[in-house]
């Protein structure tokens, strides 16, 4: 064990308990009932004494009960998830009861096709009936039961821990205040299929594997290896199998002309397989790969949103950019669905390039985003119908505090004045949700946002706000239309590319579009031209030109012919000066640094 108890949750019990009794079996998906069942598992932390900070982990395939802290002094590796959980960390301990047990059917003292069956007096082998990823969840629920929680702050689980928290936030809308859904999916891909049945039939031709009954003998070793060396190839992305392995022999410099592993990554595959084999059972990876294969909330509702619909928690969902097995598309597809039910749900695409592992490998980024919606969730104490308007969280609250002159975006001060209370608001471009945030404190609006940069997104949820992480070019199919009173476009419009199509979209979402944009012909922008003969650099456009995100240049009458050609009503028409919220009156195109518009649909002004 390391010398590291500053940051460890230090020596942690595995306890077992039974939570199934013989008299009293566990009714399964595929129509089985099992009994009895034991459940290992681990806590760090205590309790509050209203029991409102309990945060449940739900491991992956590989995974188990061990998921923070050392099970022994003599320990070398502490739990598989401790780089995110202790004292201090993304889930910190000092403040959160952490709970992570070991799922029906997996090795590590939960019952599964390696325990003893009690009809027979021998491992249950393949006699163990097919479990699903309901049935895991259903387990947890009662081992929560038996022990006296009566509700979680936090579900959190990746991978196959994730379809797991996807299986909480639907079956016990009521027992979840919110859901961390990390690299997972709805369903597997038909290549994911496709992998796990390679991997099984590897285990399955291995000629030790004896029916499964193999306890009493060497098992098989090779089988079950192979199949992780598949799997752990669909962990890694081919980035960092370049960075990593490249070509580099694992030893000297020349061919062997052989079969032997010469190939660093070939060795480093052999070390997996190998070490899994010393701590998996062949049947459990049988039976829990079954399990993923079998997770398909479209086919089990009709489709992914009537899945979700009932789901009252909020949700952040995370995804890699460089994850194959478990696609970004597949993240996005779970985000639409609850944003499409008007769920709160955050999403951010993480850019790195550890593939599917990346869940295990990026704490930085991963533990700033875990740790701000977890503590937002905790501080606003509600659900999703109450939290952004009844209880906001301690960053909102701080910005009622501030001084409203010193606010850093005039333009905030302006759009904040335009909005009626308790609206929908939409802001594109949020940010990091400094406006969002502002109008939640003073109007109580029910608010989300988009926002193209991921640390800004990150920002935002630690502001405790909901914010996808996504391009506004890329459409806004999955909100139906009028989903929004306001949309806000705060010095965004010039930054776009299809500016036309985005405002369309915004159009046909929202009641009203609210727009703030650099007015480019302002006179220090036309005497820059003029007579230094460069780009103009001012307060408002402090950019140079090969670094500047603004790739057209508007100016007021620009914009005033933009919604003549579009057929849009100009409602309001503000222009602005360098710091003052008075309009601008004489000569506004030449005078006015910025302007700020609303604008509807003339069907939406008529009606009002």
């Amino acid at each position: 064990m390391k010398d590291d108890a500053k940051n460890s949750v230090g020596i942690v019990e595995t306890r077992h308990v039974r939570v199934v009794e013989a008299d009293e079996p566990l009714g399964l998906q595929c129509g089985k009932t099992l009994a009895p069942i034991d459940v290992a598992y681990e806590t760090c932390g205590e309790m509050a004494p209203d029991g409102d900070n309990v945060v449940l982990i739900c491991h992956a395939l590989s995974g188990n009960a061990h998921v923070a802290g050392y099970n022994s002094p003599n320990d070398r590796k502490p739990g598989w998830w401790d780089v995110m959980i202790g004292p201090g960390k993304a889930i910190d301990t000092d403040k959160y009861f952490v709970i992570c047990s070991n799922v029906l059917g997996g090795i590590s003292g939960t019952t599964g096709p390696s325990s003893i069956d009690p009809a027979t007096g021998k491992p249950y082998g393949l006699d163990f009936p097919i479990i699903t990823i309901a049935d895991m969840v259903k387990l947890q629920k009662r081992l929560l039961d038996k022990i006296g929680i009566k509700q979680v702050l936090a579900v959190i689980g990746g991978s196959m821990g994730g379809m797991q928290v996807l299986q909480w936030a639907i079956e016990y809308p009521d027992f979840v205040r919110s859901a961390i859904v990390i690299a997972s999916t709805s369903r597997l891909s038909a290549q994911a299929v496709a992998f796990d049945a390679v991997g099984r039939n590897a285990v399955l031709a291995d000629a030790d594997f004896n029916g499964g009954q193999y306890h009493d003998k060497p098992g098989p070793g090779r089988g079950l290896a192979i199949a992780r060396m598949i799997g752990h190839i669909t962990y890694l992305s081919e980035e960092s199998m370049r960075q990593k392995f490249g070509r580099k022999l694992h030893t000297g410099d020349d061919y062997g002309y052989d079969f032997n592993s010469e190939f660093a990554v070939e060795s480093y595959l052999d070390y997996q397989g190998q070490t899994f084999v010393e701590r998996f059972d062949a049947n459990c990876y049988l039976y829990i790969t079954k399990a993923m294969d079998y997770f398909d909330l479209e086919r089990e509702y009709g489709a992914l949103n009537q899945a979700l619909v009932n789901t009252t928690c909020r949700f952040l969902v995370v995804s890699f950019t460089s994850d194959w097995l478990f696609t970004v598309a597949q993240s996005e597809e779970i985000v639409d669905a609850l944003t499409a039910n008007g769920k709160d749900v955050s999403y951010c695409n993480i850019h790195s390039p550890y593939g599917h592992d990346a869940f295990l490998l990026e704490p930085q980024t991963l533990g700033a985003l875990l740790s701000g919606f977890i503590d937002a969730n905790y501080e606003q104490g509600a659900t999703h119908e109450n939290a952004r308007v009844a209880k906001p969280s301690r960053a909102i609250l701080q910005l009622r505090r501030r001084d409203q002159a010193k606010r850093a975006r005039v333009d905030y001060e302006l759009i904040d004045s335009l909005i009626e209370p308790k609206s929908r608001v939409l802001d594109v471009g949020c940010g990091d949700g400094e406006l969002l945030a502002q109008l939640i404190a003073d109007k109580a609006i029910r608010g989300e946002g988009i926002e193209l940069d991921q640390n800004l997104v990150v920002h935002s949820v630690q502001r405790g706000l909901p914010v996808i992480h996504r391009d506004i070019e890329r459409g806004l199919d999955q909100y139906a239309t009028d989903s929004f009173d306001y949309a806000i476009l705060s010095q965004t419009l010039q930054t776009v590319k299809d500016p036309e199509k985005v405002f369309k979209e915004l159009l046909r979402v929202a009641n009203r579009v609210i727009v703030s944009f650099p007015n480019f012909a302002h006179y220090r922008c036309r005497f820059q031209l003029l007579f230094k003969g460069r780009s103009p650099r001012t307060r408002q456009l402090p950019f140079r030109w090969y670094d500047t995100p603004n790739i057209h240049c508007l100016s007021l009458k620009d914009f005033d012919r933009f919604c003549a050609e579009l057929g849009v009503r100009i409602e309001k028409r503000i222009p602005l000066g360098k710091s003052s919220l008075r309009p601008v009156k004489f000569a506004p195109n030449i005078f006015a640094t910025q302007a700020v518009y609303v604008v509807s649909k003339y069907e939406t002004a008529n009606r009002s």
